[in-house]
């Protein structure tokens, strides 16, 4: 992703990029790298985008603040089995 990040920067590239880092380096890293592109506006309505942070956070152990991603997540998808899961995963 790094190279990729070079060729074609975009923000669902670098957030695609955050999720292989926290592969490799684990949820606080990747919760770094989210964080810093979270403003961006081309993000605004991208499940994907609270669906990673909410991942990352649970990882953390940040439970309240997971759920509350996961339920942000379940609100922009227009998918019915997606927004299952994530609801499934805020606890709900």
């Amino acid at each position: 992703y790094d190279a990729l990040v070079q060729v074609a920067p975009s923000p669902v590239v670098a957030l695609n990029r955050a999720v292989a880092v926290g592969m490799a380096e684990g949820p606080a890293a990747a919760l770094r790298l989210v964080d810093d592109i979270a403003a961006d506006p081309v993000l605004a309505q991208y499940h994907w985008l609270p669906s990673v942070r909410g991942d990352l956070l649970a990882k953390l152990g940040r439970v309240a603040e997971a759920r509350a991603e996961f339920e942000r997540a379940a609100g922009l998808t227009r998918n019915a089995q997606e927004k299952a899961l994530l609801l499934a995963r805020a606890g709900g």
